[in-house]
């Protein structure tokens, strides 16, 4: 039987290692708090290969005596707290004392330091979790830590990381948070000897934020500032009707600190209810302010979690807050999505869906109203050719042969068109009963086949613009873009690097409009970001790029006429999976005779 023994100081480092430093971010996010705890107004960060290989953090800080520099690498040794009753009143990042010596366990650890009024700065080598070296160097005042080959000396872990690319991903969002944070102070990001961003001290959180984020997105930012019932909100959040597909522009502090906060993220998301489409999410950068005793910030190692004494009592002030000013701002009619005038054609994008004189046969050939004098004149509708607008023929040149969808034989008994519900949806009779047709899914299914197919081919028609779009992002964003350009340009869009994270937008796919060029570019990157659009596989990345198009291309106006429906029906079945939208939403409801009897109870 074994016996129970005390394990050594490396050992039991090297398992609180596994607590606090999960990946490289988390080592990044250490030093980055302890070199702000030490009211450092300069910091530049330098890492290389998503941080394996290198991660370097220098701050110009109060530094340290080669006393305490060799006790900070001691277990449970810190200068932030000094009894429990510290924990109610935390007016610093780190409290724990278990960052430094956790990283030194588990990697090359150098470290110098000096502090004002020293001759000399210190060195220290920790390789492993053991002591290489500790000698005098010459060094301004503050502190530079440099960890190098991290997860050496367990390679296990090594295997659990992701690819250079999302860990540095993860590292860049790192900074951009606690730059975001301290805007008065000085933040450099470097990458593999590449500058990510570089932002000076910044008198406004407004300035910070278009330092990292682009000017654009700090110009669609309103201030809010709130206070009452002994919590504070100060910040900027979106305006009425501008969102983003992903949550990464969504960011909280709750004192100063970066959290993640199901309480204050669904709070936000809460008060946009009525501002924004479903599924999109709001611009905030918010400053959450409460008595410390009030929320426990020791909840998790990586101590991004956090935990209210009242839930509830937080959620309610921060609707209120936010709520209160967007009704101060409006909501415009841009927040919901656009609708067409009563009775006119649907509208996708530039297209022109409306087909009048449409046979209800699949297998027949549909008479398309009006062409592009680009396009031959024989096209068919189970093609589902657009028909564009006079005023942007010009714009565009010749485009090939149209590629015709596949479809399989399904013959299917004509339905007779009935009435338009709610505009929304079609009721038809044909022999086996009735069908509630979904004219939105409807239409979705038909363009995701024509744009799948236009894709596959590499033949996707291209607007040129008359007047470019213009395009800032920020640097994470920025990467993306240019990794990706070939990506584009093989799918309609032509974008050129116009600067430092700038753009412009030269061309767009024909489906697309101009106006909303910028918007789609900056949903398909965060797409992109999360993964919904894979790098490696084309194929399905290319059905994924169709699946948001359809999503932002398809408009449909309050009422449609007949034709028009019967147009959308014809189409429909001619498509390879015409029962449900891409995104898997039936697209016709079918009641047959004996379920309409068991309904009536007949």
């Amino acid at each position: 039987m074994a016996k129970v023994r005390i394990l050594s100081d490396r050992v039991a480092n090297q398992i609180a290692a596994g607590e606090v430093i999960e990946r490289p971010a988390a080592v990044v996010k250490e030093l980055l708090e302890n070199a702000l705890d030490a009211g450092a107004t300069r910091v530049e960060v330098e890492f290389r290969h998503g941080g394996r290989s290198l991660m370097r953090i220098e701050d110009n800080g109060h530094g340290m005596s080669r006393d305490d520099a060799l006790l900070a690498l001691e277990r449970h040794a810190t200068s932030k707290i000094v009894e429990a009753a510290d924990l109610d009143r935390l007016a610093s990042y780190g409290f724990r004392g278990e960052a430094l010596p956790s990283i030194a366990s588990v990697s090359r650890f150098e470290l110098q330091t000096r502090e004002q009024g020293s001759d000399a700065g210190t060195e220290i080598l920790v390789n492993g979790g053991k002591f290489v070296h500790v000698r005098d160097c010459g060094r301004p005042v503050g502190t530079r830590i440099e960890v190098t080959h991290l997860f050496n000396s367990v390679p296990a872990r090594r295997k659990f990381l992701k690819t250079d690319q999302t860990e540095a991903a993860h590292i860049v969002q790192c900074v951009r948070l606690y730059a975001l944070a301290c805007p008065r102070t000085s933040f450099t990001l470097i990458e593999d000897g590449r500058t990510v961003f570089r932002s000076p001290e910044c008198a406004t959180l407004a300035e910070r934020i278009a330092e990292i984020f682009g000017r654009q997105t700090a110009d669609s930012l309103v201030p809010i500032d709130a206070a009452g019932e002994g919590m504070g909100l100060h910040g900027l959040i979106g305006r009425p009707g501008v969102g983003r597909s992903t949550r990464h522009e969504m960011i909280v502090f709750v004192n100063q600190r970066p959290v993640d906060s199901r309480t204050l993220n669904y709070a936000l998301i809460e008060s946009y209810h009525e501002s924004l489409p479903k599924g999109r999410y709001p611009l905030a950068f918010v400053f959450f302010e409460c008595d410390p005793a009030s929320v426990d910030v020791n909840v998790h190692p990586a101590k991004r979690e956090v935990r209210f004494r009242s839930e509830p009592q937080v959620r309610g002030f921060v609707i209120r807050a936010v709520l209160s000013r967007l009704r101060e701002l409006g909501t415009p009619a841009g927040g919901a999505l656009q609708i067409a005038p009563a009775g006119g054609a649907v509208r996708v994008a530039s297209f022109d869906v409306r087909s009048p004189g449409v046979s209800l046969n699949p297998s027949q050939p549909v008479k398309a109203g009006t062409t592009n004098p680009a396009t031959p004149p024989d096209i068919r509708a189970t093609s589902l050719a657009p028909r564009l607008p006079v005023s942007l023929s010009p714009l565009i040149p010749p485009t090939p042969a149209p590629v015709e969808i596949r479809k399989p034989e399904i013959v299917i008994p004509p339905w007779r068109f009935l009435a338009l519900a709610h505009g929304s949806y079609a009721l038809f009779e044909t022999a086996a009963g009735l069908v509630l047709l979904d004219r939105r899914a409807a239409h979705e299914r038909v363009w995701f086949e024509r744009l799948r197919e236009q894709f596959r081919s590499g033949l996707v028609p291209s607007q040129r613009l008359l007047l470019p779009v213009p395009l800032e992002l920020d640097p994470v964003s920025s990467a993306l873009l240019l990794d990706r350009l070939t990506f584009l340009h093989t799918h309609g869009f032509e974008i050129g690097e116009f600067g430092r994270n700038f753009f412009r937008v030269e061309a767009v796919p024909a489906w697309m409009e101009p106006a909303d060029a910028e918007p789609f570019l900056r949903d398909l990157l965060g797409a992109f970001r999360d993964g919904r659009l894979p790098d490696k596989d084309t194929d399905l990345a290319r059905e994924a790029l169709a699946r948001l198009a359809v999503a932002k291309a398809v408009r449909l106006p309050e009422r449609a006429g007949e034709a028009e429906l019967q147009s959308l029906v014809a189409q429909l079945l001619a498509t390879r999976t015409p029962l449900s939208s891409p995104a898997g939403r039936p697209t016709y409801i079918e009641l047959n005779h004996s379920e309409l009897a068991r309904r009536f109870q007949k």
